[in-house]
């Protein structure tokens, strides 16, 4: 004879018919929870008691967290003795340094996708060895042990790769340049471009500006690049409106810094290809300084982006 249902009220005022979830082992809990999402996780744990000690452990943020994870950690020069679950908001609230410093690990906190920041160190710059055009520092606001701070070029050209082995897999990826502006930068008054190239497809470029402020024109004196002065001058001057309007426009990060949206791009299941990012300001020949450069952001694109 089939069992009478009986309307069951459990522990956090949920209301059951039948078989009571809450006699489950923990472990067939743990293993519900980890095909869900650590957003989800999070919101489990507050139920109660027995889904918080399932949706807490290790069983459920093992598989939240990237499976080369272990690589990765032992690629720092850190060890870190922590729990699964205190692991990843670790990873996604203090992005880890890897190989010697070249790279800035992170993990996405609601999905807990792969992100990276190229270091400025690691990019290829034009002239970048040349005291004259660039200097290279420490910055207390960098993750990194060293920014590129541009003196003065007329040919401004940054490039970065990754590799999307090195990403999660299929997941769309946006690449960003992080910078910033000092304030007697001056010379970046003209578009530039931005371009992102995968192993399929054609070049995607952009135009975009450096700031949204008033830009400024270097008015070279009697002899040498160094004799400048700088004269203000509106965005419009040198543009059309239909340029500005059409150009990006930098964002402000909330670590103090700014980016400029490269391009996106998508990865497989088992991709391993090379993504080649490229910004470019060369147009009117104009020279140009007080650009700092942290370096070139991959991360996972987000609804809100």
């Amino acid at each position: 004879m089939e069992e009478e249902r009986e309307l069951k009220m459990v522990e956090g005022g949920e209301i059951f018919y039948g078989l009571d979830f809450y006699v489950l082992p923990e472990g067939c809990i743990a293993a519900v929870v980890s095909y869900t999402s650590p957003r989800d996780a999070c919101r489990f744990s507050s139920i109660s008691r027995i889904f918080k000690s399932a949706s807490d452990s290790d069983a459920v943020w093992e598989n939240f967290l990237p499976s080369d994870y272990r690589l990765i950690l032992s690629r720092s020069d850190g060890a870190l003795s922590l729990s699964k679950k205190q692991l990843f908001m670790h990873l996604a609230d203090n992005p880890l340094l890897i190989d010697d410093g070249a790279l800035s690990f992170s993990i996405e906190k609601s999905t807990g996708k792969k992100s990276y920041i190229i270091s400025a160190k690691n990019l290829s710059i034009v002239w970048a060895d040349t005291p004259r055009y660039w200097t290279w520092h420490s910055d207390p606001k960098s993750r990194f042990s060293e920014v590129a701070e541009l003196v003065t070029v007329c040919w401004l050209e940054i490039k970065g790769k990754i590799e999307t082995s090195l990403l999660s897999p299929n997941t769309d990826y946006v690449a960003y340049l992080v910078f910033r502006m000092e304030r007697d930068a001056y010379g970046f008054y003209s578009p530039a471009e931005v371009t992102l190239l995968t192993a399929e497809g054609k070049p995607v470029t952009e135009k975009f500006y450096w700031e949204s402020q008033e830009r400024y024109q270097i008015v070279p004196r009697r002899v040498g690049i160094f004799n400048q002065f700088r004269a203000p001058m509106s965005r419009t001057q040198s543009t059309t409106q239909g340029e500005v309007d059409q150009a990006k426009l930098p964002k402000q990060r909330s670590d103090g810094w700014h980016e400029i949206k490269i391009g996106e791009f998508s990865t497989g299941r088992d991709d391993n290809e090379e993504v080649e990012m490229e910004v470019l300001d060369v147009k009117g020949g104009n020279w140009k300084g007080g650009l700092v450069v942290e370096g070139i952001e991959i991360r996972p694109k987000i609804a809100m982006e």
